[in-house]
């Protein structure tokens, strides 16, 4: 297991942005983000704008986007 960064929500969202996630909407503090793997078949994360994601949080959401650590790290 990778050592996972100390990012925020907008870099999460930056880093997700150039692996092909597109902005869905926000609500409140949270961002959805969707990338279309196949007609009418979607990955759906969800990114809360926080300053320090916590490392659960940022594991879920590397998880979510079917990228590994290190290809996430890579997009940073």
């Amino acid at each position: 297991m990778s050592k996972l960064p100390v990012v925020s929500g907008k870099d999460t969202v930056k880093a997700l942005s150039k692996a092909g996630f597109v902005f869905m909407r926000q609500r409140g503090s949270h961002i959805t983000l969707a990338k279309e793997i196949a007609p009418n078949k979607y990955l759906i994360t969800v990114v809360p704008i926080h300053k320090e994601l916590a490392k659960g949080t940022l594991r879920k959401i590397i998880s979510d986007s079917g990228l590994t650590v290190e290809e996430f790290v890579k997009l940073l």
